[in-house]
């Protein structure tokens, strides 16, 4: 089945507050839609980042598919390759591991990589999940995703407002945030954004996290804002606590360190980002979780290919999650559905976000899950004006890339990420 035209569409959202070691969310998160105007009526979906120089490679690709058969994945990937030439994309924002110029063809091609999947199973009438093998789970779980945030945004215009969740700086005001996400979506685990506060007082807030969810998983992640040092101090502080510490401290020799002496696992989607780390954090041991994420790595299968190595290393897998819309959780929901050696509940910023791109009514969070959808493709459909007015939004609200940083400013004038400060 050929492909007749990629149509590519940047679109905003509304993105609250949210902090990090880099800074705080600005008022709108960018992405990109893909479609893929095939033969017979078929669309295929794909989404992925939407800062301005993603875009500008993902438009490099755009006239080289009119005429591709969505089936030849092969192709498309050498397609990629040759529209990239020797371009090296760069993680602006810090907190998915820096960027090569094979994680950028990854990135890239993974985008049209879920939009001809989307393709194929409409043209077969089966759901992603079938063409990567069969699904493993019919519900794939996910974790309450908690952050702190300020109360509202600074600056005018529309999505500077304050938003129901209010601020959250305190340990109780986290609490009641979890709270309120666990009883909305019915999460069995919680998983802390850090790195915003000295150690001491996070480590504060997980355990009274962990005192008001009993017997709940829960996860702590500061982005590399810690020394080795004071990695190990925290891990020995949580211990019994902590299902896992996510990417304490910078590097593959610093999180070996940890590994070494904390009790539970480590996990990271920043020190293990591409192929090539593989090798060197498998051998010496510095990661016992993997949080896989198909943007990066190339794809759907991709992932899957990852999945294998890892369960013949004896790491376990789980799925990193950013700012998304519902064609990219229809994407995690099927790969991850096909993945056996998926072992812990995904991450997802679902609950933070007010608006998508998608038609209502295909994915579904009960029980802290969401049901494998059964439909042909992804089993999500655009909604054309839901579309327009996100590019809508896109245009007026004049971003071009990520910025925590800067943002934060606003905030806290002078301020600079902790990145191993502490």
């Amino acid at each position: 089945m050929k492909i007749l035209e990629a149509v590519l569409t940047p679109v905003a959202f509304a993105d609250p507050p949210l902090l990090n070691v880099m800074g705080v969310h600005e008022p709108f998160a960018l992405r990109s839609v893909v479609q893929l105007r095939c033969e017979d009526g078929v669309v295929g979906l794909g989404e992925s980042y939407g800062d301005a120089a993603f875009l500008g490679e993902a438009r490099k690709v755009l006239p080289l598919l009119a005429g591709h058969d969505v089936f030849d994945l092969p192709g498309l990937h050498r397609t990629v390759a040759r529209a990239l030439a020797d371009t090296v994309l760069t993680d602006e924002h810090g907190l998915i591991g820096g960027f090569s110029l094979r994680k950028t063809l990854s990135s890239v091609f993974s985008l049209f990589e879920v939009a001809c999947l989307d393709a194929q199973g409409h043209c077969l009438g089966r759901p992603v999940a079938d063409l990567l093998g069969g699904a493993a789970r019919t519900r794939v779980e996910f974790c309450a995703y908690l952050f702190y945030k300020y109360g509202a945004h600074r600056g005018s215009g529309q999505g500077t407002g304050a938003d129901p969740w209010g601020e959250i700086l305190t340990p109780e005001q986290l609490v009641a945030s979890a709270r309120h996400m666990v009883g909305e979506y019915g999460f069995g685990s919680l998983k802390l954004k850090g790195g915003v506060f000295p150690p001491g007082q996070e480590t504060e807030a997980v355990q009274a996290l962990a005192e008001a969810f009993p017997g709940a998983p829960v996860r702590l992640d500061p982005n590399a804002a810690w020394t080795p040092g004071t990695a190990v101090e925290v891990a020995r502080e949580l211990d019994g606590v902590l299902e896992y510490l996510e990417d304490p401290t910078p590097g593959i020799e610093g999180m070996a360190r940890v590994a070494d002496a904390a009790a539970m696992p480590l996990a990271t989607n920043m020190c293990l980002v591409g192929v090539d780390d593989i090798e060197p954090a498998f051998r010496a041991r510095a990661v016992g979780v993997l949080l896989t994420d198909h943007h990066f790595w190339g794809g759907l299968r991709a992932t899957q290919a990852l999945s294998t190595t890892c369960e013949s290393f004896g790491v376990s897998l789980s799925m990193h999650s950013n700012s998304h819309l519902g064609i990219s959780l229809a994407a995690m929901v099927h790969v991850a559905a096909a993945t056996a050696h998926l072992t812990y509940a995904c991450d997802t910023h679902w609950p933070w976000k007010t608006a998508d791109v998608i038609a209502p009514g295909a994915l579904e969070f009960r029980d802290g899950a969401v049901r494998v959808p059964q439909t042909p493709g992804l089993g999500v459909e655009i909604d054309p004006d839901a579309l327009a007015r996100a590019h809508e939004d896109y245009v007026r609200c004049g971003l071009t890339k990520r910025d925590d940083t800067t943002y934060m400013r606003r905030y806290v004038p002078g301020f600079e990420p902790n990145i191993a400060r502490w």
